[in-house]
């Protein structure tokens, strides 16, 4: 789950620099702000990666993908990418545990003793 969670985060963080830069156009919001909050959601992307499998690191992911479509009342753009990181984060939590499970089976199954008889 770690690996495809975080490479949605950093597919975010990446997005939320270039809407960033489409934010700073409006004049209507300060500079400074935009990439204070910006750069705080960035850094919380990258944090977020390493505690993505640790408790309540998935409910922090769900948290930024909320705030990245709620981003959208600034550049309206972001409602429909915060959407489709939603939908992705959901995918890499959804089917990382799948993977996680297999994976622990497939351990499992190596670490037992053969079950069939030997063909000596």
């Amino acid at each position: 789950m770690r690996t495809l969670c975080s490479s949605t985060l950093i597919g975010e963080f990446f997005v939320i620099g270039f809407a960033a830069l489409v934010a700073m156009k409006d004049p209507g919001l300060a500079v400074s702000t935009v990439w204070l909050v910006s750069g705080i959601a960035m850094v919380l992307c990258v944090l977020l990666c390493g505690m993505v499998t640790r408790p309540g690191g998935v409910a922090l992911g769900w948290a930024l993908q909320l705030a990245l479509i709620a981003s959208g009342v600034f550049v309206p753009t972001m409602y429909f990418m915060g959407a489709v990181f939603a939908a992705l984060w959901w995918a890499s939590v959804h089917f990382g545990r799948k993977v996680d499970a297999a994976k622990a089976r497939f351990a499992a199954q190596a670490e037992s003793p053969s079950t069939t008889p030997d063909a000596a």
